[in-house]
Formats: structure tokens, C-alpha cells, sequence
């Protein structure tokens, strides 16, 4: 089994489209903490601190470019565009080291905003070790989605090894694991 999940919103790429001028841009960085967490159907259950830093959001011109991108030319496409974008913060799972966000949307939500970040590569492959497993091939992204309150707090979900599709217009997210690895205690820290 695939765990497949859409992002809030109708899409990963083009809600930029929908983000108030006032909530682009910022002018100091933010840190947020987490703990991922992933519980498998047989019981098992692991856990990890995740630190996530946004050194700035997508510019309209930026996210539509990859937007096009990835509409024209599928993942492909978006890949070799965010080749050339210059990060817009880090990913660090436990002690590992930070990988580079190259996409970062902020959504106002009824509580505060959504924050989609996306790195161009994976950080992660969880399942990869067990006999069986299904190729790696094509999982070249990570994608988080947090959701935070006005205080900073709340919770989230991590692809941790990615492909990006669509379906029937919509962006949807197909994470390589098999259950869903859930941001939990999301705290803004800076």
C-alpha cells in the first residue's frame, strides 16, 4: 500500500497564487521544532526531533515559474527548475544533517497559516531496508506541510521521500512509505 495524501489547498505548487502580498517575504527566519513520528501496521513505532528553518517564502514570480514548470513538463521539469532557486531554508531530521527547502508557501488558514515546504531531494526512505521493498526510482522530493497557530504551534505531515503528480488538475503527493509520518508538537522557536 502507497500512502498518497493531497496537501491543504488545492494544490502543492499553485496555491502561491492565492497568498496575500503581506504574508510573502519576511525579515528575520523562523524556526520551527517538531517531533516526526510513524507508526507501522504491525505496532512498531519510531520517532525523531525535526528542526525546520525558513529563511524566506516563495516569490509570486518564483512559484509560478515552477508552477509552469511542473505543468509542462511533470516532476522532470520542476526538478531541473528548482536546480537554480536558492533555498529558502532547512530540514534537519535528528541528528542528521540540514537539508536545503528550494520551495516555501505560506496560506493564511482560519487559525494562522499553512507552511508547504518541498526539497529537491529525499531525506528519507522509510520501509527501503525491508525485504520486498519497492524501488526508490522516482521519490526525488520531501514535502512538509505545517500548520500553525498565530502563537506558532500546531502540527503537521512529512513526505519524507516523495513523488509529485497530478490528478485530474490537482498536485498530489505520493510519500514512499507505507503509513503517514505525522509532525507532532510543532513549536515555532525564532
Amino acid at each position: 500500500m502507497t500512502v498518497t495524501y493531497k496537501t491543504i489547498g488545492a494544490t502543492v505548487l499553485v496555491a502561491a497564487v492565492m497568498i496575500p502580498a503581506s504574508l510573502r517575504g519576511q525579515a528575520a527566519p523562523e524556526v520551527f521544532t517538531a517531533t516526526a513520528a510513524v507508526k507501522g501496521a504491525g505496532g512498531a513505532a519510531a520517532s525523531a526531533p525535526v528542526t525546520i528553518t525558513i529563511d524566506r517564502k516563495m516569490s509570486q514570480k518564483e512559484a509560478d515559474s515552477l508552477a509552469a514548470a511542473f505543468k509542462t513538463g511533470g516532476a522532470a521539469a520542476l526538478r531541473k527548475g528548482l536546480a537554480g532557486v536558492a533555498p529558502t531554508g532547512t530540514v534537519k531530521i535528528g541528528a542528521g544533517k540540514p537539508t536545503p527547502t528550494r520551495f516555501t508557501l505560506e496560506r493564511a488558514t482560519a487559525d494562522g497559516r499553512l507552511l508547504t515546504m518541498l526539497t529537491d531531494q529525499p531525506l528519507l526512505f522509510i520501509g527501503a531496508g525491508v525485504p520486498g521493498a519497492k524501488p526508490k526510482a522516482g521519490y526525488d522530493f520531501a514535502v512538509i506541510d505545517i500548520e500553525v497557530d498565530g502563537k506558532g504551534s500546531g502540527s503537521g505531515t512529512i513526505a519524507p521521500a516523495a513523488k509529485i503528480k497530478m490528478n485530474q488538475g490537482a498536485f498530489v503527493v505520493e510519500d514512499y512509505g507505507v503509513e503517514l509520518v505525522r509532525l507532532t508538537a510543532v513549536k515555532k522557536t525564532k
